[in-house]
């Protein structure tokens, strides 16, 4: 038919306008972002574009709503500028009509939600905290660079050690300088290697001297080694399991119904009904008004979004704290504002009861 897909086309190519600008917008931010935690140690630096990657999969499902909700009011505060809504109602199109068409248009992108919302946002999640632990549980020796001063990872100890490459378990001309209750100490070797006893890491330095000063007394201690060891963190353990409801998957969130389990599972829920819901709102809710110009559609637009998110991140924290259940939220929340919006378009198109009519014009029903 003429009508769906005119609509659909003209949806199309707004619908691809938008998502390219929001995804330029969102992996900018969180490339700042990251970039802000790799300064201060959070991230490896090497690994910057794959924690980026995996931030931004696990935010596209909120990105292709948005898109759709922006693409659907934009489509239709064209229409409606240009008359062409009022051709399609005098061809007997109501706003009912529009629906399948959106619908129809909006399924690939309703499925994809569903995909990165239910798989891709736990999936992603625990990629980014894997690489994130791996990187933090560094022992001592393998944070420090080549030729650069490093910090501990508790601060109270401050190494430098010439390595050839930063994966070496061997060095020369090390330095440490420690601080630890009422006592600082200055350690200086020759060389020294890395080496794991009883489960713990331990640097074995050859050929130094260490001073020792205790901060109460002021007293001083030089002494000399031939070989000396410090123990420099536990043995790199292997993976943990994380028991956090965002890094599990959406089949472990069923089984297990624990409060904080339904509060991660409303939020992925959420995020496919909120998509539905946004294209029957925008339906709704589009109309232009030439005193406040066709941008007023557009920024109703984006505060409904934020509006219904916020909500969703109310309801996550409900759950979370047994004020309400699962069930009752979906529809309350969700089951609210389809049925608001569904008597919006009602109400729109002019269907009243005629007792309503009768109170508008002043005539008796």
């Amino acid at each position: 038919m003429l009508f769906h897909s005119a609509f659909r086309k003209e949806l199309a190519r707004s619908f691809g306008a938008t998502l390219v600008v929001l995804v330029t917008v969102v992996m900018t931010v969180m490339l700042i972002r990251t970039l802000g935690q790799a300064s201060v140690g959070v991230v490896n630096p090497s690994e910057i574009m794959l924690v980026m990657g995996y931030t931004v999969l696990g935010q596209l499902s909120t990105i292709l709503t948005l898109s759709l909700f922006i693409a659907a009011t934009a489509t239709l505060t064209r229409m409606y500028a240009s008359s062409e809504m009022v051709v399609w109602f005098s061809c007997g199109q109501g706003l009912l009509s529009f629906l399948r068409p959106l619908l129809r248009f909006a399924w690939p992108m309703l499925a994809a939600i569903a995909l990165l919302a239910l798989l891709a946002w736990p999936w992603s999640n625990a990629q980014i905290r894997e690489l994130r632990d791996r990187y933090q549980g560094r022992g001592d020796v393998d944070r420090v660079a080549p030729g650069q001063f490093q910090e501990s990872a508790g601060g109270q100890r401050v190494f430098f050690i010439d390595k050839q490459r930063p994966d070496d378990q061997t060095g020369s001309n090390i330095f440490i300088a420690a601080s630890e209750k009422s006592k600082e100490s200055v350690t200086s070797a020759r060389g020294g290697r890395v080496a794991t006893l009883n489960g713990e890491r331990v640097l074995i330095l050859e050929q130094g001297q260490r001073l020792e000063t205790d901060l109460a007394s002021g007293e001083s201690r030089l002494s000399e080694f031939a070989e000396y060891g410090t123990r420099i963190g536990q043995q790199p353990a292997s993976q943990r399991a994380n028991l956090s409801p965002r890094y599990q998957s959406t089949w472990a969130l069923l089984q297990d119904f624990t409060p904080a389990y339904a509060s991660e599972l409303w939020w992925r829920v959420s995020l496919l009904l909120a998509a539905i819901n946004c294209l029957v709102l925008a339906l709704a809710a589009t109309r232009v008004n030439p005193r406040a110009g066709r941008s007023a559609s557009l920024v109703f637009a984006m505060l409904a979004f934020a509006t219904y998110y916020n909500l969703l991140n109310v309801g996550q924290s409900w759950i979370a704290r047994e004020r309400i259940g699962l069930p009752a939220l979906l529809l309350l929340v969700h089951g609210g504002v389809l049925a608001l919006s569904l008597a919006w378009i009602w109400w729109r198109q002019g269907e009243r009861p005629r007792w309503m009519v009768a109170a508008r014009t002043g005539q008796p029903a």
